[in-house]
């Protein structure tokens, strides 16, 4: 048996939820959502090629000694409510910043059912630590469950009202 330490430069995540793809496209870019779920946050988008995409730090990042900053980016692609492409820099963290920009796909897929199918792909060639960060593989040091937990928490929210943690 062997065991590998290697992270994917690549990570795919997939989460089918029993929702719109119009709600699951409103709760990814509107302030009003993406504050209530995953590790909150102002997000503000440009939905056009070249906008800006920046998530400003929460109350409770700010007390903890967060910039006002906590991640930025650049959209690359909006086809709403079925697409989303941008870079994304996390500004957290000096090292995860200095890896620079990488690259966040969103895929929305309505499917048979009620339900719609959420596919986010993470591009994360050149910033190692970023993706042991995403994957989850800080979780223990209380870095978060990465993009697995932000999915969950999302779904649960759209689906409940309230998220994982509510």
């Amino acid at each position: 048996m062997s065991t590998s330490t290697e992270i994917a430069t690549t990570q795919v995540y997939r989460v089918w939820i029993k929702a719109t793809p119009e709600q699951i496209w409103e709760a990814i870019t509107s302030p009003e959502w993406a504050g209530r779920y995953g590790y909150g946050g102002n997000v503000s988008y440009e939905l056009e090629p070249g906008g800006k995409f920046v998530v400003g730090a929460s109350p409770e990042f700010l007390a903890a000694g967060a910039p006002d900053v906590v991640v930025d980016g650049e959209v690359i692609e909006a086809d709403p409510p079925r697409k989303l492409v941008q870079t994304w820099r996390m500004l957290m963290d000096p090292d995860m910043a200095a890896e620079g920009f990488t690259r966040l796909t969103y895929e929305i897929e309505e499917i048979d059912g009620g339900a719609t199918k959420l596919t986010v792909t993470h591009d994360l060639t050149g910033a190692p630590a970023l993706a042991r960060m995403v994957a989850g593989e800080d979780e223990a040091t209380g870095a978060g469950g990465g993009w697995a937990w932000v999915l969950s928490d999302l779904k649960s929210l759209l689906e409940t009202g309230a998220p994982l943690a509510g």
